[in-house]
């Protein structure tokens, strides 16, 4: 005879409960909002407005990955982008919003100009560009 107000107990990792986002580590919201720091050396325009910022993940040890990609896979600028992500994300007091940050240069799907977003479009006319 089963007792019906057993609950059924789970065993192994699908038994274990999420582990609680500590308030040390950035939201994703925050770290986006940083990476607008970052600029496009050649267009002037933030790599979030851009449409170049495909995905952020921040670990519970607060490290950044970022799913990058750039409008062109021959861009020569990789180490522009970087250095400003770095100074964007773990610059300034306290050692900044993230821990440490990794960007993954992806290219698939490939960059577009339908990936700009209303603002970087705006931007992109304000320097007189037709988009």
């Amino acid at each position: 005879m089963t007792d019906t107000n057993e609950t059924e107990v789970v065993r192994g990792a699908a038994g274990m409960p999420e582990a609680p986002v500590s308030a040390d580590v950035a939201a994703i919201d925050d770290v986006e909002e940083a990476m607008r720091d970052v600029v496009d050396p050649e267009l002037g325009i933030n790599v979030v407005d851009l449409g170049l910022v495909y995905d952020i993940k921040v670990e519970q040890d607060n490290t950044a990955t970022i799913d990058m990609t750039l409008t062109s896979a021959a861009c020569p600028l990789t180490d522009v982008i970087e250095d400003q992500t770095r100074t964007a994300l773990t610059g300034g007091p306290g050692g900044g919003l993230v821990q440490d940050f990794r960007i993954n240069w992806v290219w698939m799907p490939p960059w577009g100009p339908e990936k700009i977003t209303e603002d970087g479009r705006e931007q992109l006319r304000a320097l007189g560009f037709t988009v």
